[in-house]
């Protein structure tokens, strides 16, 4: 295909995923109120716990401005037309890619993409279900006889935020297996800075968690800790037979064995 060509299919990739998008869009609009009390129930359930550490407190959720409402209402329905109609938009994209890959790039992009939602969905699911506790961390800073008012819009952007970073955070083990895969990365060096990478993970939590709780730093970061174990085991597993498929096509060619171990380690200059 000419250039042309590339960006006349991308044009129509594009507006197939917009139309879908807004059609989940127009569909969500009738259940915003519904969509609206699923996204603010963390916020009630943090206010309900606050209210049985000190009942004197006082926060509810405002709009401010005449257009806010609408606007929210848009926002919500965007959102949720975006999430529903994920299938349809990742399938054009997908199908925008998927001329331009060998049939082994093709086979490590459907793994990864069937790995990756199932994680990605599991981090945003966490951070909704710890998000209760950060936010009556936060609330509870509130000095006593002052009431707090929070904008809906910034509440919506913060519970956004923090469940995005959640997701993202599950991804990043799949992305140092991945790296394996295609041989940047080698199982010994991850085993090797093992320490360092669950300590930065602890750290990253502690950074990227926007309530800036210990509860949510943990519940980010131990899972973060886990998933990288888990992929440091796969990645020992994968090493181990390419280090085996390369001993046996070495033993066919007349190569010395130990010379091809010691290549596939970074021990030795590459055998003529």
């Amino acid at each position: 295909m000419t250039l042309f060509e590339h960006l006349r299919e991308l044009r129509y990739r594009l507006v197939v995923s917009s139309l879908a998008i807004l059609v989940g869009m127009l569909i969500a609009w009738f259940f915003r109120e519904d969509l609206m009390a699923l996204l603010r129930a963390p916020y009630d359930v943090a206010v309900g716990q606050l209210k049985d550490q000190d009942p004197n407190a006082e926060t509810i959720l405002v709009n401010q401005g005449i257009a806010s409402p609408f606007t929210l209402a848009l926002k919500v329905s965007a959102l949720a037309g975006a999430v529903v109609t994920a299938p349809v938009w990742l399938y054009q994209l997908w199908s925008f890619i998927v001329p331009g890959l060998l049939a082994k790039e093709k086979k490590w992009t459907l793994i990864f993409i069937g790995s990756a939602t199932p994680l990605f969905a599991a981090g945003v699911a966490v951070g909704y279900i710890v998000l209760p506790k950060g936010i009556t961390m936060l609330l509870s800073f509130t000095q006593s006889g002052v009431a707090n008012l929070q904008d809906v819009n910034q509440f919506l952007s913060f519970l956004l935020r923090f469940m995005i970073v959640f997701g993202v955070a599950f991804l990043i083990p799949l992305v140092v297996l991945m790296l394996n895969i295609v041989g940047v990365v080698k199982a010994k060096q991850l085993s090797k800075y093992r320490t360092y990478v669950i300590f930065g993970t602890f750290v990253f939590g502690a950074v990227a968690t926007p309530s800036t709780d210990p509860f949510s730093m943990l519940a980010l970061a131990v899972p973060m800790a886990v998933l990288f174990v888990a992929a440091e085991v796969i990645a020992h597993i994968l090493d181990r037979r390419k280090a085996r498929r390369s001993s046996d096509q070495a033993v066919a060619a007349g190569v010395d064995n130990d010379v091809v171990l010691r290549e596939l380690d970074g021990r030795a200059e590459p055998a003529p």
